[in-house]
């Protein structure tokens, strides 16, 4: 619950609303800033995990937040118990679903955020999180299960600098898909 007040009060603060991901104004014309615009947008920089490749600073700034919210969880035994075949995998040497996950969740954001040039091409947020749906899942969550991932979120984004104005929204953004999130 703690959590769930900081992100919406940070929200409050930033006086956003997530759904309008033309909520702030570049200039006097008509050409809009996204959250994405925000965290950096589709300014090119070199990708420091593939050396000679370049990436967009949006996608690289939300990847690098997945990356340590995901290390987070894992070491948070309030829900890393959701996650046991990717812990398993990874502490068997096996990085490949820690990096299929990692795409998906920052495709995912870059395309909630406002990407232009993001697909997201996996699960819906029902059956992402639905055991029955997604092997690699280990139980339904529940509303406490979804506020220590909140929790664990915002912990990853200040590890990467992210003001509490940005949390905030995507605070706010991460709290639409609660419904589809929480099943128990």
């Amino acid at each position: 619950m703690k959590s769930r007040i900081i992100i919406f009060s940070l929200a409050a603060v930033a006086g956003v609303s997530m759904f309008s991901a033309t909520s702030c104004k570049k200039s006097s014309s008509s050409t809009t800033m996204t959250l994405y615009d925000s965290l950096g947008g589709a300014t090119m920089v070199s990708d420091p995990t593939a050396s000679g490749t370049m990436i967009e600073k949006g996608r690289l700034g939300l990847r690098s937040v997945v990356d340590s919210t995901i290390f987070v969880i894992a070491g948070d035994t309030a829900i890393n118990g959701h996650f046991t075949v990717l812990l398993a995998e990874v502490t068997a040497g096996n990085t490949s679903g820690f990096s299929a996950l990692s795409k998906n969740l920052t495709d995912f954001f870059c395309v909630a955020t406002g990407a232009k040039d993001f697909t997201y091409g996996g699960k819906s947020m029902v059956a992402a999180h639905d055991p029955a749906q997604n092997s690699r899942m280990n139980g339904k969550a529940d509303s406490s299960d979804f506020n220590a991932f909140v929790g664990d979120l915002v912990v990853g984004a200040k590890k990467n600098g992210l003001s509490d104005q940005l949390i905030g929204q995507v605070g706010t953004l991460v709290y639409t898909l609660e419904g589809q999130v929480v099943q128990k």
